[in-house]
C-alpha cells in the first residue's frame, strides 16, 4: 500500500516538474530566441553559442547542461539530486520538440522589447513552480552552487553574477540595444522571480510589548491558531520589566493581528520583520 502511495507521489511530482520545465522551454523558444537576447539562463548562453556552433539550440543546451551536471557532481557531490538531473535533461528535450513542431518560428509580438518582457513573465512562472518544489532548472543554478562552495559567495549574488556574465556575452554577436536589453532583462527577471517565489512564502515576525499581554496571547493562540513565544524584557531607562510576545504570521494573519492590537492597545510597542525561511515555530 505504501509503495503504491509512493509511486503516486513520484508520478505526481514528475508531472508537476514536467509542466514547469515545459513552461520554461516555451518561454525560451517562443520569446527568448526571437528576441536574440541572452537573459540570465543557460539557454541564453546557448543562443549566443548557436551563432558559432552549427547545432540547434536544443543540442547546445543539452551539451551545456550535461557538462555542468558532471562538473557539479565532481565538485559539489550529490547536492543536486534527481530533480535537477531530470529538469536539466527535460529542458533541451522540450526545446527539440518545439523546434520540430514550430520550425523557423519568428515572433508572436514582432517586438524585441515585448518578447523580453513576455519571456520574463512566463519563465518566472515555471521557475517559481520548480523552486517551490525544491527543484531547479540546472544550468546557472549549478554554476552558482560551485561559486558558493569555492568562492564563498552567497547563492543570490552568484546567480546574479553568472546571469550578468551571460547577458554581457550578447556583445560578442549582437548590437548595443540587444546587449542593454539582455542586461535589463536579467535584472528585472530577478525582481519578478523574487516576487513569485519569496512573496508567496513571506511571513512576518511580529514582536509586541503591551500591558494587555494575556488578551493578546489568547487571541494569537485561539483566533489565529498560531504559536507565540514570550520573553522577559527590561526597559533601559527605568529597568522596568515587561514581557515581549513574538509570533510569526502570514499576510492575512498579520492584518487580523494588527487590527486586534489597534483595538486592544493602540499604544502597544510593535516591531515587524519579514521572514522568508522558517524551519520550526514551537507552540509554547
Amino acid at each position: 500500500m505504501n509503495k503504491k502511495y509512493n509511486y503516486k507521489n513520484i508520478i505526481k511530482e514528475a508531472m508537476i516538474l514536467t509542466l514547469a520545465v515545459g513552461i520554461i522551454a516555451a518561454a525560451v523558444y517562443f520569446f527568448l530566441v526571437p528576441s536574440h537576447t541572452s537573459v540570465s539562463s543557460i539557454s541564453g548562453l546557448g543562443i549566443i553559442l548557436s551563432n558559432f556552433i552549427p547545432l540547434p539550440l536544443s543540442a547546445i543546451t543539452m551539451i551545456l547542461n550535461v557538462v555542468l551536471l558532471i562538473i557539479g557532481f565532481l565538485t559539489c557531490g550529490k547536492e543536486f539530486g534527481v530533480k535537477t538531473v531530470y529538469t536539466s535533461i527535460m529542458l533541451p528535450i522540450f526545446l527539440a520538440f518545439f523546434e520540430i513542431l514550430f520550425p523557423n518560428f519568428v515572433s508572436f509580438t514582432n517586438s524585441q522589447e515585448l518578447d523580453v518582457l513576455c519571456y520574463i513573465l512566463v519563465v518566472s512562472v515555471g521557475l517559481s513552480i520548480l523552486f517551490n518544489r525544491n527543484a531547479s532548472s540546472g544550468g546557472l543554478d549549478i554554476v552558482a552552487k560551485i561559486m558558493n562552495k569555492y568562492l564563498h559567495m552567497e547563492l543570490g549574488k552568484a546567480m546574479s553574477l553568472s546571469g550578468m556574465c551571460v547577458a554581457l556575452s550578447a556583445a560578442l554577436v549582437y548590437d548595443k540595444k540587444t546587449v542593454v536589453l539582455s542586461i535589463l532583462g536579467t535584472y528585472f527577471n530577478g525582481i519578478v522571480l523574487d516576487h513569485f517565489i519569496f512573496d508567496h512564502n513571506i511571513k512576518r515576525r511580529v514582536c509586541i510589548i503591551t500591558p494587555k499581554e494575556k488578551e493578546l496571547r489568547e487571541f494569537i493562540i485561539h483566533e489565529l491558531h498560531s504559536g507565540a513565544t514570550v520573553y522577559e524584557a527590561y526597559g533601559a531607562y527605568n529597568m522596568e520589566k515587561r514581557n515581549e510576545i513574538i509570533t510569526i504570521v502570514d499576510k492575512a494573519e498579520y492584518q487580523k493581528l494588527m487590527k486586534f492590537i489597534n483595538t486592544l492597545d493602540p499604544k502597544a510597542f510593535i516591531t515587524v520583520y519579514n521572514v522568508s525561511d522558517m524551519r520550526y515555530q514551537p507552540k509554547i
